[in-house]
């Protein structure tokens, strides 16, 4: 099993007929994602790797049936495309694009929490279940199938962190990327959620940085008695105060979404802390050899 995709999972692709998105579209169904539809308004009627192009969300549905969504439309228009998509119904929307307005995200977020649809994003690698499917652009070679869920801001650190798994032999369920903010649709908390319900994922790898309260928010979930293991590793702790550190949700000011504040956090709530990737699977297998399955 796996959270969000899997085997099957039926995706369709905004903006499939620019130069990212044709070229991950390609990637994606050669790693197994099925692909059903992509659109571009004004481009119906083309094929882009064998995948029919529509016109509208709304035909392509008619046509297609698909469940889900990734969005490499840019990001003045991305979020009207993503709520396009959640207008229409898809539980699941992947918003890859940079520098999307702050107001355009406010609604796209507002209209998902409103429709029960999920945004991923924005500003997301997307994420990827290993050996089944993948919505995003991660480099799917350092992926490998297992039971370990990532979950992360960042979507570097979530592929060295997974390469440094799959180094040492140990697999992924699913890696997800939550974007870079400063706000997001889809959480740490969310994630943790779905990880705990999936009998697939054995313990959860939560990267985290500095700024907003995210990682404070899943520390208070973890808290309530989580019943798996969280293995967290915070980054930024040298950053200095006011200054943006490559996302723009990755800033500390005044005093508030420091590294400290977050590793205490979780530090408190029992989530196991480590400083580095290369620390990580040493902590889960010792983890893992201590549950009564193993």
């Amino acid at each position: 099993m796996a959270i969000l995709i899997d085997r099957g999972t039926r995706a369709l692709v905004q903006g499939i007929t620019g130069k990212i998105g044709s070229f991950q579209t390609k990637l994606m169904i050669e790693y197994g994602t099925s692909v059903v539809a992509g659109v571009t308004p004004g481009k119906g009627g083309q094929t882009v790797g064998g995948v029919p192009v529509y016109d509208s969300i709304h035909r392509a549905i008619k046509e297609t049936s698909p469940e889900v969504s990734i969005c490499f439309v840019p990001g003045p228009y991305a979020a009207d495309a993503a709520m396009e998509a959640v207008d229409a119904g898809l539980r699941l929307v992947v918003v890859v694009a940079e520098a999307v307005p702050l107001s355009d995200a406010v609604k796209m977020l507002a209209l998902a929490s409103e429709r029960g649809s999920l945004v991923l994003g924005p500003d997301t690698a997307g994420l990827i279940s290993p050996g089944r499917s993948k919505l995003g652009v991660q480099p799917h070679r350092l992926f490998t199938e297992g039971n370990i869920g990532i979950v992360s801001r960042s979507g570097a650190l979530s592929y060295e962190t997974a390469k440094t798994l799959t180094e040492n032999r140990i697999g992924q369920s699913t890696v997800i990327g939550l974007g870079g903010g400063p706000m997001w649709g889809f959480t740490y908390r969310d994630a943790l959620e779905l990880f705990m319900d999936d009998q697939a994922t054995d313990a959860v790898v939560l990267l985290g940085e500095i700024g907003g309260h995210l990682e404070e928010e899943a520390a208070d979930y973890i808290g309530k008695g989580y019943p798996k293991p969280v293995v967290a590793l915070i980054v930024g702790r040298t950053a200095p105060p006011g200054q943006k550190m490559g996302h723009a949700g990755a800033i500390v000011q005044q005093g508030r979404g420091a590294a400290q504040d977050k590793i205490a956090a979780l530090r408190n709530a029992g989530a196991l802390i480590v400083n580095a990737p290369r620390e990580i699977p040493g902590m889960i297998k010792r983890e893992l050899h201590k549950q009564p399955h193993c």
